[in-house]
C-alpha cells in the first residue's frame, strides 16, 4: 500500500550492490555487498538529508575504521 509522506516523517534510502560469483568477476569481490544509506526527514518544502556529514568515500571510511 502507498502512503502520503508528511512533514516530520523520517525514512531511509538504501541503494546497494551485491556481487555474486560469476565468470569475469575477480574472486576477491565474490559474495560482497555495499550499501550506502541516507536518512531523510520530510519537510514542508521537500526533504532534508540528515546523513550528509557521514563519510562515504572508501578512503574516508577506511581512515575512520583505523581510529
Amino acid at each position: 500500500p502507498s502512503r502520503v509522506l508528511k512533514p516530520g516523517m523520517v525514512l531511509t534510502i538504501e541503494p546497494g550492490i551485491y556481487v555474486r560469483p560469476a565468470k569475469g568477476v575477480p574472486k576477491e569481490f565474490w559474495n560482497i555487498g555495499i550499501r550506502i544509506e541516507d536518512d531523510a526527514l520530510v519537510t514542508a518544502k521537500g526533504c532534508e538529508l540528515m546523513t550528509r556529514g557521514v563519510p562515504v568515500k572508501a578512503d574516508e571510511i577506511e581512515a575512520l575504521m583505523r581510529e
